[in-house]
């Protein structure tokens, strides 16, 4: 009788603190209380929960006693059913998710035990799960489970039953869970982040749960725009946090002007430097903010580049840590209307020796091709895939032909994994433009396009930096990033100038009006010379009435029609080249320098999207079309002869 009425009036003081909570300084804190027990790392808990907590060395708390979890207030809860194995709490009026130091309380003093994260859900009524599950959780839309989820820890695969639960006998190896977005749902947003994965804190032995919301929309989703972002390189450095405004502004002008349609996006990896998270002090949580800061309304999805791994590392999850911790998992799909999206990480950093040499290599693991098909088997044929990946599958290596541009092995496996699925591979990494269809050789049987897309930062910031109002990549392609309209299954995309309008989609130029020498570099060492040579034998000085073309959205079912003044149509050659205005604004600089004791890095780069035609005269117009492979048109009207001046090209 007398053990009852102490614990009644333990349990009427607690409910009374626990309501109030109490300051952090009550109780000294001391090692006297002589009790040892097992804290886990995670427990999940909802209101009146009880947790059986494992005694050590038979020091069990007593009755009496106080479990407080603290984060700058306490919060007591009665312990109750004491043995010398096993010691249990009641959980009433539980604070929010957070970690919390755990003490146990004994009259006026205290001991610490360590932190843990408590996860406050709410009771799933008449559900236990399975005995091999370690990891659970319910993915709920409106206050209503999801069934038919796709859910995944990065090594297996599985979906929600009628009632949104799903469960997992999960390795944990990746720390996280993620979820993919089904058709006719988003993920809520932090920011630009879409919320699709979480932290895993137990270890293998240690049965978690982790809940995923969606947000039901209240309209179709199957038509819709998707932008896509090539390589940023923010790293507070060459000017590039000035003009990757320019950038952000073009992308809020386009997001306001889609109205009410939906509008999502991704990255295409290296929007970070990595060498400039520790010297310039720009790291993933500056890049994250940068966006945040300049871009509303808008879901960025995120795909990881060489440059967004830690190089201080030792193995290949401990370089994609930080990210993984921060922005997103580095492999995952979702769904947006009736295409299915998958992210890919296909830079392998296990040969990380924690210096600056980042031997890294571009391949997709075994691990991920086997996600790969654990995810696809919810995926029906029918249905369009589109992997976005960092590094380019394919490379040209002439005007008509591509070679596989890293590990052949593995993409050839990838490619059987998607055999039976018509895929378009959206990927970067070139800061240049290509495009390959299934009317390529190099893609055999497989119905497989790759569209190259070009970069944010075009050559690392460094053409505009030199000459304010040039933005360009190697190959000539601007600074921009891919717009793509999605209808049902069917699709047409176009690459978008930063600043530029739409229509902007091909560049000209008189080579009557353009010729390199040595004369443009006047600075450059000796030693160094011979290198700029290539730029002169490609662009000399003479009067042969041609015409360059440089269309950087080029694929095999692309047209081109050239009609000079009369109503003639001209033959037109396609040329593996240099682009002139690149040479102009980046390479002369970089070349025209006493001090360099190498060839400059980021200098103008030959690719097969240009086409020469040439002229009946020095004074003959053109009438230049350009019809991309989903049937969009563009037309320029070229007045010759027509000068070449690098403030004739520069954005207004």
């Amino acid at each position: 009788m007398r053990v009852a009425i102490n614990l009644l009036i333990v349990l009427l003081t607690f409910s009374t603190l626990n309501k109030s909570c109490i300051k952090p300084e009550t109780g000294a804190v001391t090692d006297e209380v002589d009790v040892s027990f097992v804290l886990p790392p995670t427990i999940d808990l909802y209101e009146g929960a009880e947790y059986t907590f494992q005694v050590q060395e038979g020091k069990a708390p007593t009755n009496t006693d106080l479990f407080i979890l603290e984060k700058g207030v306490l919060h007591l809860f009665p312990i109750l059913g004491v043995s010398t194995d096993s010691f249990t709490v009641k959980f009433t009026d539980i604070p929010p998710s957070d970690t919390y130091i755990v003490s146990i309380k004994r009259g006026d003093k205290r001991k610490q035990f360590g932190n843990v994260f408590i996860n406050t859900v709410s009771k799933i009524p008449g559900f236990e799960p399975d005995k091999k599950t370690n990891l659970y959780g319910v993915v709920t839309a409106n206050g209503e489970g999801v069934p038919n989820v796709v859910v995944s820890d990065g090594i297996d695969v599985t979906i929600t039953d009628k009632k949104g639960i799903y469960q997992l006998a999960s390795t944990k190896r990746l720390g996280y869970v993620f979820v993919s977005i089904p058709s006719g749902y988003e993920a809520p947003s932090v920011g630009v982040l879409p919320t699709i994965h979480h932290k895993v804190r137990g270890d293998i032995n240690t049965l978690e749960r982790v809940d995923f919301s969606l947000n039901k929309l209240s309209k179709s989703q199957d038509n819709f725009t998707f932008l896509t972002f090539g390589d940023m390189h923010l790293a507070n450095r060459t000017g590039d946090l000035e003009q990757f405004k320019a950038f952000t502004k073009d992308v809020s002008d386009l997001v306001k002007s889609s109205g009410d349609n939906p509008i999502y996006a991704v990255t295409l990896g290296d929007m970070t430097w990595e060498i400039y998270w520790y010297s310039r002090n720009f790291g993933l949580t500056e890049y994250i903010k940068t966006l945040n800061d300049q871009i509303k309304g808008l879901q960025i999805f995120q795909c990881m580049g060489n440059h967004d791994n830690d190089y201080k590392a030792y193995s290949d999850w401990e370089a994609s840590s930080k990210y993984a911790n921060e922005i997103a998992p580095t492999y995952y799909s979702f769904n947006i209307g009736k295409i299915h999206f998958v992210v890919l990480d296909n830079i392998d950093c296990s040969d990380f020796d924690g210096t600056t040499s980042r031997n890294y290599k571009g391949r997709i693991t075994e691990e991920q091709l086997n996600w790969l098909r654990k995810d696809l088997s919810y995926v029906d044929k029918a249905t369009p895939i589109v992997i976005m990946k960092h590094i380019h599958v394919f490379y040209p290596t002439s005007t008509t032909s591509f070679k596989i541009g890293h590990d052949e092995e593995n993409t050839k496996a990838l490619f059987d994994i998607l055999d039976g699925y018509k895929t378009r591979f959206i990927t970067a990494h070139t800061h240049t433009m290509h495009n390959v269809t299934p009317n390529d050789a190099i893609t055999g049987e497989y119905d497989i396009y790759e569209h190259n897309a070009g970069s944010v930062c075009g050559s690392w910031w460094w053409s505009g930096y030199l000459t304010p109002g040039i933005h360009l990549g190697p190959d000539g392609s601007p600074g921009g990033y891919g717009i793509w309209h999605f209808s049902g299954s069917d699709v047409k995309y176009t690459y978008k100038a930063t600043s530029y309008p739409e229509n902007y989609q091909f560049r000209t130029y008189d080579l009557n009006s353009v010729s390199f020498s040595m004369a443009d570099i006047p600075q450059c060492p000796s030693s160094i010379q011979g290198n700029f040579q290539k730029y002169i034998d490609a662009f000399p000085a003479n009067n042969n009435n041609e015409v360059l073309i440089n269309i950087w959205n080029w694929s095999r079912n692309s047209a081109l029609k050239v009609v000079d003044e009369q109503g003639k149509e001209l033959d037109y050659k396609q040329v593996y080249t240099y682009d002139p205005l690149h040479i102009s604004a980046l390479t002369i600089p970089r070349f025209n320098n006493p001090d360099i004791t190498s060839v400059p890095n980021f200098i103008t780069v030959p690719l097969p999207h240009f086409f020469k035609v040439k002229a009946a005269d020095a004074d003959v117009d053109l009438t230049i079309t350009f019809k991309d492979e989903f049937g969009n048109s563009w037309t320029e009207t070229m007045k010759r002869p027509k000068a070449y001046s690098i403030d004739e090209y520069r954005s207004k």
